[in-house]
């Protein structure tokens, strides 16, 4: 990863950290976008007390904002390296309540997918001009992933954190599968299930069910540095298929493997749609070349 660019969100902690080490490690200038200033700086300080040599820095992005997504793409432009690597990473999961943004957005589906189909869109001039640029998100397979309901994109007419959660898994990954197929031979947009891990994801979480469910999870997670080999992997290695959709293999040292999609997310009308729509909420409209056009 010498002299690669990359930008990794929800970077300050979790897998997002993880990985950023790694990339930096290997060569990388990297980025860790997160919304606490103070957490991006303590983590960058870490990185680089451990790696003295590393090119890490902390920009602040609040995902559930689109100003700040702009602010965040903006300051990019300005200085305008092409970036070689996105990884869209951040999640919340278990928001108690119906909760919306300043945008109006219901709060999981603004993190989780809108805010990165944005951020995505606005860096994507600046991905273009890099030789091999690539798009890694951040997927999941959750029990009984649901079909994505468009008109209630925002869940108003029945909320529950955990099937907010899973519709906006969906979301990101009907997003890397369009992105793929607009964009065509421009860039590789991929996806990653990291599966369980040791971060702070569940901190919305709580009531007895959880307790339950997350004292079951914590006998059956990896390491974080396990989950974000998976992320690292698709991020980095020459032979991972473009569009394609991959887990970790749950094993030390074996590449993760690519899996069949899950069926909600096979539907390319579906695909087609929400990007509409995701164009449509937040006023970001990607621009491919022509000749890798394919919609």
């Amino acid at each position: 990863m010498s002299d690669k660019f990359a930008l990794v969100t929800g970077g300050a902690g979790g897998l997002g950290l993880a990985a950023s080490t790694e990339l930096a490690r290997a060569g990388a200038e990297v980025i860790i976008a997160g919304r606490d200033p103070d957490r991006l700086r303590h983590a960058a300080d870490r990185v680089r007390a451990g790696l003295p040599e590393a090119r890490i820095r902390g920009e602040r992005l609040d995902l559930a904002s689109l100003a700040s997504v702009r602010e965040l793409a903006g300051r990019l432009a300005e200085r305008g390296r092409p970036l070689d690597l996105l990884v869209n990473n951040a999640a919340v999961l278990g928001i108690p309540r119906l909760t919306h943004t300043d945008d109006e957005f219901e709060l999981t589906m603004a993190t989780n997918h809108l805010g990165h189909f944005a951020l995505t869109g606005r860096l994507l001039p600046l991905l273009l001009r890099a030789p091999d640029p690539r798009v890694v998100t951040v997927g999941s397979v959750t029990s009984r992933l649901p079909v994505l309901d468009l008109p209630d994109l925002m869940s108003e007419r029945n909320y529950h954190p955990m099937a907010a959660y899973a519709r906006s898994k969906v979301a990101a990954l009907l997003f890397a599968l369009e992105l793929q197929r607009r964009a065509g031979g421009a860039l590789t947009s991929v996806a990653v299930k990291p599966g369980r891990a040791g971060t702070e994801l569940y901190r919305h979480t709580s009531g007895p069910i959880w307790r339950v469910r997350n004292g079951v999870d914590r006998l059956l997670r990896q390491s974080v540095e396990q989950a974000a080999s998976a992320i690292l992997y698709v991020a980095t290695a020459p032979d991972v298929v473009p569009g394609g959709f991959y887990t970790a293999s749950g094993g030390r040292g074996r590449a993760p493997r690519l899996i069949p999609l899950p069926g909600p997310v096979r539907d390319r009308d579906r695909a087609r749609n929400l990007w509409l729509k995701s164009e449509a909420l937040t006023g970001v409209r990607p621009v491919f070349p022509a000749r890798s056009t394919a919609v």
